[in-house]
């Protein structure tokens, strides 16, 4: 079973049915007990990083978070999802993310002829051996929708880079932990790969 963590932070219907396509049992919660009971678990969202971690604290979800790092169950944040793993975010100063690994999540600079938010298909460096891209070609192209990117601390993590005005840290890998900026409920088959090779793990 995957359980998708409910914190009223958008996109977790087209996260849901992109599982369900792949033949996945999925539920939509935040009880404690269905969350450590599930082989996998799935942190989705988009809009604004301190409103997200305010809503994770009301419904006290955040140590229910960090018990499902400490007991490996496989988890993969999804776009807002990445960034919260990290320490905090331009976007709302002074809002500690959950630090599950350390990096921080900054403001795309501006460029000329490049629009923010980034929203489109960008191909991917793929970082050789990486579990999630098992099966994918490097430069496959998956969907972003963002304002504000990775920038982590150790390459270790980086599982895929983008470029957008910089260099962007698009997916990060790290023990039992995964994490997507772009959405690969959105990126048509390489998306619905990566999603298939999480549930393998």
């Amino acid at each position: 079973m995957i359980a998708m963590i409910d914190y009223d932070a958008g996109n977790i219907k087209s996260v849901e049915k992109a599982f369900q396509y792949l033949g996945q049992d999925v539920r939509i919660t935040r009880d404690r007990d269905e969350i450590l009971a599930a082989d996998h678990v799935v942190l989705p969202g988009v809009g604004s990083f301190g409103d997200a971690m305010k809503h994770l604290k009301e419904y006290h979800l955040i140590p229910t978070i960090y018990d499902v790092v400490d007991k490996k169950i496989p988890f993969l944040g999804i776009c807002l999802g990445l960034q919260l793993m990290f320490d905090g975010s331009d976007e709302s100063r002074g809002v500690s993310g959950l630090g599950i690994l350390p990096g921080t999540i900054e403001a795309i600079p501006p460029s000329p002829g490049l629009k923010i938010p980034h929203m489109g298909w960008n191909s991917l460096k793929i970082t050789p051996g990486k579990r999630l891209y098992q099966g994918i070609e490097d430069g496959a192209y998956v969907y972003f929708v963002h304002s504000y990117y990775l920038k982590a601390r150790r390459a270790s993590d980086v599982a895929a880079r983008t470029w957008y005005s910089t260099d962007i840290d698009a997916s990060i890998e790290s023990g039992n932990v995964f994490a997507c900026q772009f959405h690969p409920e959105k990126s048509s088959h390489t998306g619905l790969k990566i999603l298939k090779n999480f549930t393998e793990l």
